[in-house]
């Protein structure tokens, strides 16, 4: 085996173990679900006897029992069993019997004994023997509430995690990056810099704190800057559309599970009525299943005025349709529409996670326009793109290749072209066997590329996205005006480097721990005027730089000079500006570089200089010496 099916093996193994452990610990009525191995490790869902739970104070107890169970070195025996069978074993496992139930009759039903008094109903493969596992690195590490198959309205499960690794090394290694990625949470961090919150009145919807907004803003116009050196012209479109429009795109066909639906209510008047009935009728997003009276203004509410509208989770139906307003030439082509309009796409209450997972974002989008003959050159200015962004941030990243999916629309023959296409382009860009392939992982109208990048500590995130699509411009009747006089339909090139900026934000903090490069921070300088008797240099220096487009803060108030300072240290301003007597006399600043290293008598404008100079480089280092 290789090391990835070995490790699936080993982590497999090891929930198998986890489960037998929680038996012998909570008893023969724990209800046992499923125990897959993940990224990490693995976990296994219970139910626990009423009255027990399993908390972090027990996680030892069960490490040590899973040890102790490992010692008996018991064999493990596979056997294939009828569904009758199986039905038996399992008789009083209720999780067991409903996935049995759901298996094809034609289903090879195989159960794994551990010993002679644990059996799980399960694929495999697995070890041998329970020696196989002595040597096993592993941790508890958390307990969380799960779902039955993932369905709110079904069992609640304690489900119960751990890390696993061959080797103590490997395990610990793991733990120390977790712990780093602890310290790095930008949850924590962005609370900490006040630079976003969330309300429980918008679920998965940041609110930009003013710190937070300009650092966004610095975002934003970075990648118009970067954007307008490569020809795009910039677009808004509105956030809600007709349902019309999503079903031309496939949204409403694909996509309709994820969308905000917006129900229509023309067709009665709400003055002094009690709407009760409508609203109810209208909790599905779809029109009323019968008509409705409305007593105070003797309306009849009909299905035929309804005009439902779905808050917009992509922004591709709008670049078509701005596209289509008038006819076009091969001359035009390419056209390029980059985007930053407000999305929302309805998210589980138990997937949304800070930044990383919401359900309003923005995304640096872009909608190209081409010819065929295009495709290759097009694709490979984007590359460029994310090849200049990514460095800035100072991250490397990795290209993956997704092919078409099951619920593919459109022709198979454009879709193999399109495939055929990517692949020339990347092995062109990182030689044959430089990317990964995912078969199938396609979005519904085309194939993509996905740029995965790595942060800091090693961690990948999948950020930009370059997708081919053959099927929308179908969809909408694009054409354009080919040399030859004929009229061709043109191709699609869904773009996005930073993918959602909000996740975005979320990999930066914490990749940069929230010590910002100059550039991007929030407030790039900090003042601080030693006494009141020096606000008046204090604001000269600010009124300066302000000026100069740096975003500058000054702390005018009669507070000691070191709170002063702290305050700015701990919102972790790149430098603070120290001001006295001296200072004012000479037109120099004293600074203070994130709160440690000093540099004194600094002229004034030599430190404006320092500062122009970062934000053209987009510098990832803070200069801190005059040499």
């Amino acid at each position: 085996m290789d090391k990835e099916q070995y490790l699936a093996v080993y982590r497999h193994s090891l929930a198998h173990i986890l489960a037998k452990a929680v038996i012998e610990i909570y008893g023969k009525d724990v209800q046992y679900a499923i125990g897959p191995q993940i990224e990490d490790g693995f976990y296994y869902d219970f139910v626990l006897p009423e009255g027990k739970t399993i908390t972090e104070a027990d996680f030892k107890a069960i490490e040590d029992r899973m040890h102790e169970i490992l010692k008996r070195k018991e064999a493990w025996t596979r056997k294939e069993v009828s569904r009758e069978e199986a039905l038996q074993i399992f008789r009083d496992q209720k999780f067991k019997i409903e996935l049995i139930n759901d298996l094809p009759a034609d289903e090879k039903l195989t159960v794994y004994y551990t010993g002679d008094d644990y059996a799980d109903l399960c694929r495999g493969p697995h070890v041998e023997n329970s020696q196989d596992l002595l040597s096993a690195a592993f941790k508890i590490h958390s307990c969380s509430m799960a779902y039955w198959r993932g369905d709110e309205h079904r069992d609640h499960m304690q489900r119960v995690y751990a890390y696993a690794y061959p080797t103590k090394d490997e395990l610990k290694q793991h733990i120390k990056q977790i712990e780093e990625a602890k310290e790095r949470d930008h949850k924590k961090i962005g609370a900490q810099l006040e630079l976003f919150m969330f309300n429980e009145t918008a679920p998965g919807m940041p609110y930009w704190l003013p710190r937070g907004w300009k650092m966004y803003k610095a975002l934003l116009a970075y990648s118009r800057e970067v954007q307008e050196r490569h020809g795009y012209t910039e677009i808004a479109a509105p956030l809600i559309n007709n349902k019309k429009l999503w079903l031309v795109s496939g949204h409403w066909a694909h996509y309709l599970n994820n969308m905000f639906i917006v129900p229509g209510m023309d067709g009665y008047t709400k003055a002094d009525a009690d709407i009760a009935d409508v609203v109810e009728n209208l909790k599905d997003g779809n029109a009323p299943k019968k008509n409705v009276k409305i007593e105070a203004g003797s309306v009849i509410y009909n299905r035929e005025n309804m005009d439902t509208m779905a808050a917009k989770p992509m922004n591709c139906p709008n670049a078509m349709m701005t596209y289509k307003r008038k006819n076009r030439s091969y001359k035009e082509l390419p056209i390029r529409y980059s985007e930053y309009d407000v999305l929302h796409r309805k998210e589980k209450s138990g997937q949304m996670n800070g930044l990383f997972r919401v359900q309003e974002f923005r995304q640096d989008d872009d909608h190209t326009f081409v010819m065929e003959s295009q495709i290759k050159s097009e694709i490979a200015d984007i590359i460029s793109i994310a090849d200049e962004i990514y460095k800035t941030f100072g991250v490397t990243y990795r290209a993956e290749l997704s092919t078409r999916p099951d619920d593919y629309m459109g022709d198979i023959e454009a879709w193999n072209q399109a495939e055929a296409d990517l692949k020339e382009i990347l092995d062109e860009k990182y030689g044959k066997g430089g990317y990964e392939i995912n078969e199938g992982d396609g979005a519904f109208y085309g194939p993509k590329i996905d740029l995965q990048i790595k942060d800091a500590i090693g961690r990948e995130w999948q950020c930009g996205t370059i997708q081919l699509d053959f099927q929308l411009p179908h969809n909408f009747g694009l054409t354009y005006t080919a040399e030859d006089g004929s009229s061709k339909m043109p191709v699609v090139i869904h773009r996005a480097i930073y993918g959602s900026l909000e996740r975005f934000i979320g990999i930066i903090i914490e990749n940069f721990k929230g010590n910002f490069p100059f550039w991007l921070s929030p407030y790039q300088v900090g003042i601080v005027p030693i006494r009141t008797e020096h606000n008046a240099y204090a604001k000269k220096v600010a009124d300066l730089l302000q000026a100069n487009g740096i975003r500058t803060e000054v702390n005018y108030s009669d507070d000691n000079m070191k709170t002063k300072i702290k305050t700015f240290k701990n919102y972790k301003d790149p430098y603070i500006l120290v001001l006295g007597d001296k200072e004012a006399a000479e037109n120099t600043v004293s600074i203070n570089i994130r709160g440690n290293k000093q540099l004194n008598n600094v002229p004034l404008d030599r430190f404006l200089d320092l500062c122009d100079q970062m934000v053209e480089e987009h510098s990832l280092e803070l200069i801190d010496t005059l040499e």
